[in-house]
């Protein structure tokens, strides 16, 4: 028998270290349908029944003043699945104001009492069997790190979620919202207003709270018993602010925590008190998040990140690229001529090889973040940086935007966008999802690391620290010039949730760090595949003309002309390894140069050849030759493309008598790059338009096209503009 369970709470409750603890390898991510937010999945055997889970997005409440809120609500409405609600034992009287809102709307619901050891360490004593019994729900204490308790929380899921009937909770908001709430009902009821979508009382509740979706939802049924509801509810809110200067919504949650206060008087709690008493998260904190020592801690520790992730992933990078270039050289030994065979190895192997190369790096820096992600550091990040952003113009709830979107060096842009959606003022939201393109996101990573390699492979992690850095305050500067100009606007107060430290779990650890680097291999064979074929055919095509072909093949014969036949012989001579001197080596290296000559002749003569030799006049300002331009159109539509075009282009410019090489020792050897336009390149990628997908992701979250239309433009205009200064200034230093 199949299950259908929600597992539900408060962001930093623990319900994704849950969620992979019962569903471990066997889970899904996409999004729900119409909506960008994230939907993760993953199935569960237990008792002869396999339990299909679903993570739903972290909420305070079920009232929609968020996308994940409204998405949430949404889910458990239609699918009325049970419901695991995951429940912070250290912070429980906040914790059950979600709980107590799945009773109004009258779910079947399994409390997990998570994080039972943080609140015993916190002189916190909890009767669930209590607690249960005043609440009329099944409570299982666990620790969801550890997978203590998992068994009885599982054993009370599948015997709750037989129970489908709606068993709403009544409480007393005091007498002025009672009774406009008893004639809200009656009303609802009499007309069948979104009969059968949920229950009378709770929509009247809702009403009163105002909430948005179910207005707008019960205008459109029925817009004469809407106009009605909205009647009582203006008569009710001019009374209350009148009487107690206060809101509805307000009287309701206040209401709501006294209920809470109520059961847990009745010897749910007990205090082991100690005088001044502060708990292990708090001591750390006092360090970590010390006004000036924290600042200088986080450099280190986000030093120590790019250290780790660079030292350690050096060797098997190196693999990867060995790999990759015996697979080409053995393919390339093993087909004739033709385009079959420069597809294969120009196209495929040095294009999508080129980006997986970098998946070792990707992995480490994941693995990095997601400790820093699980042990709730990253919060205290975005508190430490709320003062700086405040004076850009940014709200601290932009750091979690920017981190996610690369600011630790390996996000994306697109979730890091969508993040943005916890910020309620439009103009702070505005200027936060139009600079979090300028952070290094993962696909911008490989691109770096290309070029540190290839000119400053001495100095690895400190430049791109250095760039991280550079990063943020290009940012930063934008978001203030935007919101000097475009975007003005007052700022809104911030507040955030600190979470107990927690030591990570490998299993999580290893789950967020293999999530998010299968996406990435994921786009390098899909997305990034089927570019780079693209790509391939525009650098193949058209070929040259004959009568070119013919100019090369009299230019050989000439040469050839000028050394004795011998000589010829002994060039031409099958399976010799030994070292050519004399008037053979100056015969190859004149014939080496030829055919250079005639492969860069192919490639500059193809469609994508003539674009960026077009574009050449102007980006050589910046150190771009064609061949770049090239790789950077492609860039456009993912930035992973630069590093696949980058090495298609150089493969076809190569001859197959040269030995093969990683793409950054090709580029180190190339008379066309030094380190000012290896920087310049560095520059430009950081900051100019951001992937497809991201810009159509900023169009929808902006509500319109225009914003993406300026993200391409003006972060295209700034890029190119800020790498030939770079270009400009480093050559005249070199």
């Amino acid at each position: 028998m199949e299950i259908v369970v929600a597992l539900a709470g408060n962001p930093n409750s623990g319900k994704t270290t849950l969620f992979n603890e019962l569903t471990g390898a066997r889970q899904h991510v996409g999004n729900y349908p119409g909506v960008t937010v994230e939907k993760k999945e993953g199935v569960c055997s237990h008792a002869g029944h396999t339990i299909h889970f679903v993570d739903l997005p972290g909420t305070y409440s079920l009232t929609a003043y968020s996308e994940e809120e409204v998405v949430a609500r949404d889910f458990l409405v239609e699918k009325r699945p049970a419901v695991i609600n995951i429940v912070d034992a250290s912070n429980l009287e906040r914790n059950l104001y979600l709980t107590v809102q799945f009773f109004e709307l009258g779910f079947p619901v399994v409390i997990a009492l998570n994080m039972i050891d943080v609140a015993e360490q916190r002189g916190i004593r909890i009767d669930s069997e209590r607690l249960s019994s005043l609440l009329g729900a099944p409570v299982a204490p666990i620790i969801a790190r550890s997978g203590q308790g998992k068994q009885e929380l599982l054993d009370a899921t599948v015997k709750k979620s037989g129970d489908t009937s709606w068993r709403p909770l009544k409480i007393s908001y005091g007498e002025d919202i009672d009774l406009a709430l008893s004639e809200l009902e009656d009303i609802i009821e009499q007309k069948e207003f979104m009969a059968g979508i949920y229950p009378s009382r709770w929509i009247g509740l809702k009403y009163l709270e105002n909430d948005r979706q179910i207005v707008t939802q019960g205008r459109e049924i029925d817009p004469e018993t809407d106009s009605v509801l909205k009647g009582i509810v203006a008569r009710v809110e001019a009374h209350l602010q009148k009487t107690l200067n206060t809101y509805p919504e307000a009287v309701i949650a206040d209401y709501r925590y006294g209920f809470i206060r109520a059961v847990l008087k009745e010897g749910v709690l007990s205090f082991n008190r100690e005088q001044d008493r502060l708990y292990l998260s708090d001591k750390i904190d006092r360090v970590l998040t010390n006004r000036f020592l924290g600042p200088l801690l986080m450099f280190v520790i986000l030093f120590g990140l790019y250290t780790f992730t660079f030292s350690y992933s050096e060797a098997p990078v190196a693999w990867f690229g060995a790999f990759f270039n015996w697979m080409g050289g053995m393919i390339d030994g093993q087909l004739p001529d033709g385009h079959l065979k420069s597809l294969i190895v120009s196209g495929i192997i040095d294009g999508v090889g080129g980006v997986l190369g970098f998946v070792p790096i990707i992995c480490f820096m994941f693995f990095g973040i997601a400790v820093l992600e699980d042990s709730g550091y990253l919060s205290r990040v975005a508190y430490m940086l709320d003062r700086v952003f405040r004076i850009f113009g940014l709200h601290g709830s932009s750091v979690m935007a920017f981190i996610i979107s690369g600011g630790i060096a390996g996000g994306c842009a697109v979730p890091g966008v969508m993040a943005t959606r916890t910020l309620r003022s439009r103009k702070e939201r505005l200027a936060t999802l139009l600079t979090v393109p300028y952070m290094n996101c993962g696909a911008k990573l490989p691109v770096l690391a290309l070029m540190i390699a290839a000119f400053f492979s001495d100095n690895q992690t400190q430049l791109m620290f250095v760039f991280t850095l550079v990063s943020w305050g290009v940012a930063l500067l934008v978001a203030k010039f935007l919101r000097l100009t475009v975007i003005r606007g007052p700022a809104d107060p911030f507040v955030v949730e600190l979470p107990p430290y927690r030591l990570p779990t490998f299993k999580g650890l290893f789950i967020h760090t293999w999530e998010r680097t299968w996406q990435y291999i994921k786009k390098a064979g899909t997305v990034i595949l089927a570019i780079s074929i693209l790509l391939w055919a525009m650098m193949t095509f058209p070929e040259l003309p004959a009568e070119k072909v013919r100019e090369f093949d009299a230019q050989r014969i000439t040469i050839t002309d000028r050394f004795d036949k011998d000589v010829v012989r002994e060039l031409e001579r099958p399976g010799e390894k030994k070292q050519l001197v004399g008037e053979a080596r100056q015969l190859k290296e004149q014939l080496m140069a030829l055919d250079a000559g005639e492969a860069g002749e192919r490639l500059r003569f193809s469609f994508a050849g003539r674009i960026g030799t077009a574009m050449e006049g102007v980006t050589r300002l910046a150190g771009f030759e064609w061949r770049t331009n090239i790789a950077l159109i492609g860039g456009f539509v993912a930035k992973e493309v630069i590093i696949s075009t980058l090495g298609t282009a150089y493969s076809l410019g190569e001859v197959d008598s040269e030995p093969r090489g990683s793409l950054a020792a090709t580029l180190a050897r190339d008379p066309g790059w030094n380190p000012a336009v290896g920087l310049s390149l560095i520059v430009f990628t950081m900051f100019y338009a951001p992937c497809f997908v991201t810009v159509v992701c900023i169009a929808r979250e902006a509500g319109s096209w225009k914003w993406g239309a300026f993200a391409v433009t003006f972060n295209t205009l700034l890029a190119f503009g800020l790498a030939s200064l770079t270009f400009q200034i480093g050559s005249a230093l070199m």
